[in-house]
């Protein structure tokens, strides 16, 4: 039987490694797969790994058809054994639908790898609905950890260091707009990490407790 499967975590828990990894995994085996992302943090149609790792993909934007693709291919003699969909927290709902259609009607494994939720800690919608719909949810094993130490289990959205609580859903990190480059004014530098749940209520970020914070002892007098 085929499956439907999510694998998920926060960020920095190696999601787009392992994706790129079970595609060489089935691809060594002779299977034939496709894979997508979206918003991928290298800003062109690849997955991305902080590893270093990388590979051409296919761009899921907001009218992408995954079932209109997937018949496409078979219809024209093209063989697709799976999916491997990262970044697929930026999917539309309507598209997590389709990629279950491509698991219970045509036959196809279909690997899906995001993040629960986003910088505000609320679930993406598509997220939610790969909860609803998935065979089976995995979250990954490796453990991002917090500047303090902690297992880190928040995603937080930084700019110039400071963490926000406000803003759209989707905003791609470390990037500059035309406007702001032609300005010729520095750009917010807009970045994410990882917090464990202290410090992301109190939107301590790595920039702001090194800023705040001092390891030296209190200099009490000796003697």
């Amino acid at each position: 039987m085929a499956q439907f499967l999510f694998f998920t975590g926060p960020m920095d828990c190696g999601k787009s490694t392992l994706a790129l990894q079970m595609d060489h995994t089935h691809a060594s085996s002779g299977r034939r797969g496709r894979i997508f992302t979206c918003h991928d943090r290298s800003g062109v149609a690849r997955i991305s790994s902080r590893l270093g790792l990388d590979k051409q993909a296919i761009e899921v934007d907001t009218d992408f058809d995954f079932w209109a693709y997937v018949v496409a291919e078979l219809t024209g003699g093209k063989r697709v054994d799976y999916l491997i969909c990262d970044e697929a927290q930026f999917y539309a709902p309507d598209q997590v639908d389709q990629l279950a259609r491509i698991v219970d009607e045509l036959q196809l494994d279909v690997f899906t790898f995001g993040i629960l939720t986003d910088f505000q800690t609320r679930m993406f919608p598509a997220s939610q609905r790969l909860v609803e719909l998935v065979d089976r949810m995995e979250t990954l094993q490796v453990q991002a950890l917090c500047w303090c130490g902690e297992r880190a289990t928040h995603n937080a959205r930084t700019v110039n260091g400071g963490m926000v609580t406000e803003g759209s859903q989707v905003v791609v990190g470390d990037t500059v707009s035309a406007d702001e480059a032609a300005s010729g004014e520095p750009a917010p530098v807009v970045a994410y990490e990882v917090l464990c749940r202290r410090h992301h209520r109190r939107r301590l970020s790595r920039a702001v407790a090194k800023a705040t914070l001092t390891p030296d002892p209190l200099p009490f007098s000796e003697g």
